[in-house]
């Protein structure tokens, strides 16, 4: 039967921004098969129409998703990049520092090995000694506390010149020390530097993919709905056709309701078998095309089974109606009795095969068809049906809770 995607895409549509791809496949996959079951008898074009709306709209929040998510890798690595600079600069001017504390030590050290060297030197010509043998030599006791005085001054020099030797030999190694340290933090910085560019290149790359993808799915989008425009008033009429289709059985089975011989009195709360196994893909109830703006009652149940599934009676009963119903294609009803004063039947439609003919007895759980995909359908499901002196209702209160 046909109907609409609104179920579908309205789940679609509240999906969170961090789904599993295979969840996002299984949602825009029921998103299709809704659409395929609500186009049941529409045009070709107007099928594919609503299966790329289908796909887009299902689509998009995770291509958004996906866009936001890009465009913030972006902004994060751009940011990534400019502290790495940041940091690299701070490390070279440290390093810079470094190298001229360590060019400052390196000239006191030149200075201060000068200066032993020349003490060197003079004590290895012996000019110590000679200032020695003069002071052993004076001749009153002032002249020699004068000259011994002058020895302490001379020595005392010589002990300060190698004492700054061995400072300045310490500060040029700590210098050179915090240059080579500075100069590793600064390649560091550099290469942290050149990685962030690398996210940031990669981050941009993919929010220019994920923004096309988005731009792909709202232009497929919007020529789905420029083709459904074309396509509405050929749906419309369809639709009214089909309404047309079920009050036409509505009114047999209320007249076959007087002549059939099946059934009884219908308890409340009674159950019915589930006719065929497999999955359930639509369910009853007025339903809003998003697409092709159009409201209409979808008037059973639809089961998914393969082409040949067994469809059985899901209760006792008289065949009243089996054959071929214009988008029902072919379509078999079974009286039940009454519930509550009125007459209930079940229908049973896009059959493969009717086993079954009109004013046949049939039992609870019998063979009476196969499924197929014959009339108004785009694929092989049994469109299931319950009705009150010919009126569709909900089959969902009647069936077991789970339809699988």
């Amino acid at each position: 039967m046909v109907g609409v995607m609104a179920a579908g895409l309205s789940a679609a549509l509240a999906v969170p921004a961090a789904a599993d791809p295979q969840d996002d496949k299984a949602r825009i996959d029921r998103a299709l098969a809704q659409a395929s079951s609500d186009l049941e008898g529409a045009s070709g074009r107007a099928r594919q129409a609503a299966t790329d709306y289908a796909t887009s709209l299902a689509a998009l929040p995770v291509a958004q998703s996906a866009l936001a998510e890009a465009q913030g890798s972006v902004i994060a690595a751009q940011a990534a990049v400019r502290q790495a600079e940041r940091e690299a600069a701070t490390a070279r001017e440290a390093q810079a520092a470094a190298e001229a504390v360590h060019a400052v030590a390196a000239g006191q050290v030149d200075r201060a090995r000068a200066d032993a060297g020349r003490y060197a030197a003079a004590t290895y010509k012996g000019s110590g000694f000679l200032l020695l043998g003069s002071i052993i030599e004076s001749g009153s006791p002032t002249e020699f506390a004068v000259r011994l005085g002058y020895l302490e001054q001379v020595a005392e020099s010589h002990q300060h010149t190698l004492s700054r030797l061995r400072a300045a030999k310490a500060g040029a190694r700590d210098a050179l020390s915090l240059a080579g340290a500075a100069g590793k933090r600064a390649a560091d910085a550099a290469d942290a530097a050149r990685r962030a560019l690398d996210r940031s290149r990669a981050a941009a790359a993919d929010a220019e993919r994920a923004a096309a993808h988005v731009t792909t799915l709202v232009n497929q989008r919007e020529a789905a709905l420029a083709s459904a425009n074309t396509e509405r008033a050929a749906i419309a009429a369809h639709y009214e056709e089909l309404k047309a289709e079920s009050a036409r059985i509505e009114a047999r089975l209320r007249a076959a309701a007087g002549r059939s011989r099946g059934g009884g009195v219908i308890a409340p709360g009674s159950r019915l078998l589930t006719p065929a196994h497999g999955w359930k893909t639509s369910d009853f109830g007025m339903r809003f095309h998003p697409l092709f703006r159009i409201w209409r009652l979808h008037t059973g149940m639809d089961i998914g089974a393969g082409t040949g599934t067994a469809i059985v009676a899901a209760a006792d009963g008289e065949v009243v109606l089996a054959g071929w119903s214009g988008g029902y294609g072919n379509y078999t009803c079974v009286g039940h009795g009454t519930y509550q004063g009125r007459a209930l039947a079940t229908c049973y439609a896009h059959q493969s095969r009717i086993l079954v003919s009109e004013g046949q007895q049939v039992r609870r759980g019998q063979l009476i068809g196969r499924v197929g995909s014959t009339g108004a359908s785009t694929g092989a499901h049994l469109h299931f049906e319950v009705r009150l002196s010919g009126t569709p209702v909900d089959p969902a209160p009647w069936l077991p809770a789970c339809v699988c």
